[in-house]
C-alpha cells in the first residue's frame, strides 16, 4: 500500500540523502567538490551622487552570483566599492562647502550602508582614495609608459564633466553628449594612451572569445563601434587637482622637450602636473582588490584574472574597450567575462531627478523588505534587459511568487510534519512512480540552477524554483496526506 504522510511530504534530496548514508553507510562521508576560484566585481561606484537602485541592482546580480558559487564548492573574492577622484566629485565638494576627502568619506559611507541592509555578501569594499589604490594606478600607468604605450600631447574636443567622458563631434546630439549630458570643449596638455596599436589585438580576442562580452547584443555593440578603428585616448587632465597624480619618471623632461619642438612657442609648454584621467584610475581598482603591484602574491596568483565584470550597459565601452586595452598593453590577463545588464524605469519611464521619479534604495527596503526586493529584482527582468519598476508589480510578484508558492508550500509540510509527527522528519519508505516524478524534479534543480548562473541568466534561476515549488504544492493537492493519514 502506498505510504502515509512519512512519504508524500517529501524532504529535500540532500537531506534524504544523508538520511541513507547514515543508515547505510555510517563510515562515508560526503565531499564537497573543489571548484576554481572565482572573483567577482561590481564597478565602484561614483560618490557624486546618491545611491540608487541601479547601483543596488548590479551588487544583488553579482551577490546572487557569489552565493551561489560559494555554496556550489568555488572560492569567491566578491568586490564592491566607490570611486572617488575626478573634476566632477572636486566640483561637488566645492558646492557642498566641503573638502573632496572628507565629501568622498560621507558619500562612500552611504553606499557601504547598503551592503548590510540588503544583505550583500561582498568580501572587500574598495575605495580609490585608498593609499593601496594609489600604489597600483601609479605602477600601473609605469607599465603602460614603459610599454611605450604612453606619450605627451595636445587634447582638444568635447568633455562631459558629468560623464567623466571624452566625445568627438560625430557623437553628439544636439549639442550635448550621447547621455544628455552638457559638455565643454577642453584645450590641454595631455598624456595619450595608443588605444589605437592595440584595437585589432582586441577585435581578435572578441572575436575568439564570443563570451567575453555579454549579451551579444553588447558585443556586437562593441564591435560596432571599433569598425573604423580607435583613437588614442586622452589619460591626464591638469585643469583639477583631485585624482592620483601622474608618477614623474625622468622620461617628463624628453616629453617636454619633445612638446617644445613640437609647437611654436615655449609658453606652451604643459606644467609637469597631470591627474590621471579618472577612468584609468577607477578601472585600475579590479587589480588594487587582488595586491597589485605585487603579482607574486597568493591574492593575485589566485583570483586574476577576474571571472566576471558586472557593469551597467551605460559603461560598457571604459570596460569594453578601454580596460582590456591597459591590460594587454600592461602584459596582464584580461578578465574572463565582462556582463553588462540593462536599466530600471519606472512606470515606463527613464528615471531622472526632474521628473521625480528617482527609487531611493533605502526607502524601498523601509516600505517592503530586503528579501521581497531581492526576488522581485532578479525575478521581473530578462536579466541583460531593461525593467520597469512599479511597486504594483513588486507586491503582485511577491503575493504570487513567495507567498502563494514558496510561502505556501513552507507552511503546509512544516505544519503538518509539527502536529503528525512531533516535528520531526521522517524516515521515507519504499517510493511510489509519483514519488519518484517529484524527487527527480528536485534532483534536476541543481543542474539547471547551475547552468543559470554561468550563463547569467538570472531571471531563469527564480522561474526554475518557482517550476519545482508549484510541482511540489500540486503533488501534496493530489496525494492528499491529511486523507492518507486517516486511512494509510
Amino acid at each position: 500500500s502506498r505510504m502515509a504522510w512519512t512519504r508524500q511530504m517529501r524532504t529535500p534530496v540532500a537531506i534524504r540523502r544523508r538520511m541513507v548514508m547514515q543508515m547505510n553507510a555510517a563510515d562515508m562521508s560526503t565531499v564537497t567538490p573543489v571548484r576554481e576560484p572565482r572573483y567577482i566585481t561590481t564597478p565602484i561606484y561614483y560618490v557624486n551622487g546618491q545611491p540608487h537602485i541601479g547601483h543596488v541592482y548590479t551588487t544583488l546580480a553579482c551577490d546572487v552570483v557569489a552565493r551561489f558559487s560559494r555554496l556550489d564548492g568555488h572560492d569567491v573574492l566578491f568586490v564592491t566599492g566607490t570611486d572617488e577622484h575626478g573634476q566632477k566629485v572636486e566640483q561637488s565638494a566645492r558646492n557642498a562647502a566641503e573638502s573632496p576627502q572628507a565629501f568622498a568619506d560621507r558619500v562612500s559611507n552611504t553606499f557601504r550602508s547598503l551592503l548590510p541592509l540588503y544583505n550583500f555578501s561582498c568580501d572587500t569594499f574598495i575605495r580609490t582614495t585608498e593609499p593601496r589604490h594609489k600604489e597600483a594606478t601609479q605602477a600601473l600607468w609605469q607599465k603602460l609608459r614603459a610599454s611605450g604605450d604612453i606619450y605627451l600631447g595636445e587634447y582638444e574636443g568635447w568633455y562631459s564633466v558629468r560623464d567623466e567622458a571624452f566625445y568627438t563631434e560625430d557623437e553628439l546630439v544636439d549639442g550635448l553628449a550621447p547621455t544628455g549630458a552638457p559638455v565643454d570643449w577642453v584645450a590641454e596638455s595631455s598624456y595619450f594612451f595608443r588605444l589605437s596599436r592595440w584595437c585589432e589585438n582586441l577585435q581578435a580576442h572578441i572575436r575568439d572569445n564570443p563570451e567575453f562580452i555579454l549579451p551579444v547584443t553588447r558585443r556586437n555593440e562593441v564591435l560596432s563601434f571599433m569598425r573604423d578603428g580607435l583613437r588614442d585616448l586622452s589619460i591626464s587632465r591638469t585643469t583639477f587637482s583631485w585624482g592620483i597624480p601622474v608618477p614623474a619618471q625622468g622620461e617628463d623632461e624628453a616629453d617636454v622637450a619633445q612638446h617644445d619642438a613640437e609647437h611654436e612657442s615655449a609658453a606652451e609648454r604643459p606644467a609637469l602636473n597631470h591627474i590621471m584621467y579618472v577612468w584609468l584610475d577607477a578601472l585600475t581598482n579590479y587589480l588594487t582588490a587582488v595586491d597589485y603591484p605585487h603579482t607574486d602574491s597568493p591574492t593575485f596568483q589566485r583570483y586574476w584574472p577576474a571571472s566576471l565584470h558586472m557593469v551597467g550597459k551605460d559603461i560598457l565601452r571604459f570596460h569594453a574597450i578601454y580596460w582590456p586595452a591597459f591590460l594587454m598593453a600592461a602584459g596582464l590577463p584580461l578578465p574572463k567575462r565582462l556582463f553588462a545588464h540593462g536599466w530600471w524605469m519606472s512606470d515606463g519611464q527613464k528615471m531622472s531627478k526632474s521628473l521625480g521619479n528617482v527609487i531611493d534604495p533605502f526607502k524601498l527596503v523601509e516600505q517592503y523588505g530586503t528579501d521581497p526586493v531581492r526576488y522581485f529584482m532578479v525575478n521581473e527582468v530578462a536579466f541583460g534587459g531593461d525593467g520597469d519598476f512599479s511597486g504594483r508589480k513588486l507586491i503582485d510578484c511577491v503575493n504570487a511568487k513567495l507567498s502563494n508558492e514558496l510561502g505556501n508550500l513552507a507552511y503546509r509540510t512544516t505544519s503538518f510534519s509539527h502536529k503528525q509527527c512531533g516535528g520531526k522528519v521522517p524516515i521515507p519508505g519504499k517510493f511510489t512512480p509519483q514519488d519518484e516524478e517529484m524527487l527527480a524534479a528536485t534532483d534536476a534543480l541543481l543542474p539547471q540552477l547551475r547552468a543559470c548562473i554561468d550563463t547569467l541568466a538570472l531571471h531563469r534561476y527564480t522561474q526554475a524554483i518557482s517550476l519545482v515549488t508549484q510541482q511540489a504544492n500540486r503533488y501534496i493537492d493530489v496525494q492528499a496526506p491529511w486523507t492518507l493519514k486517516k486511512s494509510d
